[in-house]
């Protein structure tokens, strides 16, 4: 069944997340099908020749294209208001792909200081092998941005907010800057998820999601994506995806498509939740420092709430005590999970120092204000009155 996705491109976005590119088979069911098979076959031994050369348009491989993937791709595309999208077997490799595929020896990138461990280790050390350039600046701070964007880059790259200490980049001013020095901005846009923050009306080239994070939602499965211009995605990344295999399962790509028809409903619970736990957490006298977007207090609000419908679903913050008192009050919780994850339904917090950013030195993890009493809590759909009370007994603990 063919579908027009201009069409459905003005559609509501609960509409576009229930139905925005379901394609049915000749069985006409209701719920999306998994096609869950690694290859096709033809008719003859000349369509799969045409099919590989290009006169024909069909599936021909499920490491290039599969048609329960290519549903949860156009869904994605709908949703975000890009040209185009690709999905890869994590969220990682959505970044590694986003950037290796247009970097080359002797290129450079300009990049937000803070990043997620694993981000700033494809930055800081995988991508300079390969002889890229990588120059890392204060993301909060305009004239870093100007200086390093005096002279010609290839690519940009940011988290915002940041993960996890919750820095704000001001996209539009970065996006104009990097313009001017012929950079494509990649925008990492995991924390902010698609229903609060649309990087690509900012002026960003590519947006790159974690899928296995709220677009999921409930810890079921790994999944990742990257959304640009038809012409980026086709030129750059298809060839790169096609060749180096990130592929993503059609049965990932099928719970992905689960979640994204949800995904605002539970968004703007977390960002409820959230808020009302900051609020509370400004209360307590163990808490040393507190950061989330939608706080007043957040040095960046005003430019978050600029850019962003809501303050998200992570609030981070410092125990009085240090690594000692942080680890106490984490083992004192009796609802909220210790765990790396974030996005869950579930509430889940982790120690960053030790587990997310370990591999970094103190004085690298001291310039992103991530302490040994730093934790990030990512605030689940549960009770916030049984939140609160789990914090605040752990907190007296």
């Amino acid at each position: 069944m063919a579908i027009d996705l201009e069409a459905q491109r003005n559609w509501g976005l609960q509409t576009r997340m229930v139905r925005g590119a379901t394609t049915r088979s000749e069985f006409c069911e209701t719920n999306e099908a998994i096609f869950m098979t690694s290859g096709y076959v033809y008719e003859s031994a000349e369509e799969a020749e045409q099919s590989f050369n290009g006169e024909k348009d069909r599936f021909v491989y499920s490491r290039f294209r599969n048609p329960t993937v290519e549903m949860f791709e156009k869904r994605l595309t709908l949703i975000e208001g890009a040209e185009d999208c690709r999905a890869t077997a994590s969220g990682m490799a959505a970044v590694f792909a986003s950037l290796a595929c247009q970097l080359k020896a002797g290129d450079r990138l300009v990049a937000s200081r803070a990043l997620f461990g694993s981000c700033q280790y494809i930055c800081a050390e995988l991508l300079p092998r390969f002889g890229i350039k990588v120059d890392f600046v204060d993301g909060r701070d305009i004239e870093r941005w100007r200086e390093a964007l005096s002279r010609p880059a290839t690519a940009v790259f940011v988290e915002s907010p940041s993960n996890p200490g919750l820095e704000v980049i001001d996209l539009k001013a970065v996006c104009a800057l990097a313009r001017k020095a012929g950079a494509v901005v990649v925008v990492d846009n995991v924390f902010a998820t698609p229903v609060l923050q649309k990087p690509l009306e900012f002026g960003a080239d590519v947006v790159v999601y974690s899928a296995t994070k709220h677009i999921d939602g409930q810890g079921r499965c790994l999944g990742g994506a990257v959304l640009g211009t038809k012409t980026f995605i086709t030129e750059k990344l298809t060839p790169f995806l096609r060749h180096t295999g990130p592929s993503l399962s059609p049965f990932n790509a099928w719970v992905l498509l689960k979640g994204l028809e949800t995904l605002d409903l539970r968004v703007a619970r977390h960002c409820e939740n959230a808020l009302k736990i900051a609020h509370a957490l400004e209360e307590r006298p163990e808490i040393k420092r507190l950061l989330y977007p939608g706080l007043t207090s957040h040095p960046q609000h005003t430019l978050a709430m600029a850019q962003m419908s809501a303050g998200g679903s992570v609030v981070a913050f410092e125990v009085a005590g240090g690594k000692a008192g942080a680890f106490r009050f984490l083992n004192n919780l009796k609802l909220i999970d210790i765990s790396n994850n974030l996005g869950d339904a579930k509430s889940l917090i982790c120690h960053p120092a030790t587990t997310t950013h370990q591999r970094l030195t103190p004085e690298a993890r001291a310039e992103v204000g991530i302490t040994d009493s730093f934790v990030r809590l990512s605030v689940g759909l549960e009770n916030v009155e049984d939140l609160t009370a789990d914090i605040a007994q752990a907190l007296r603990a």
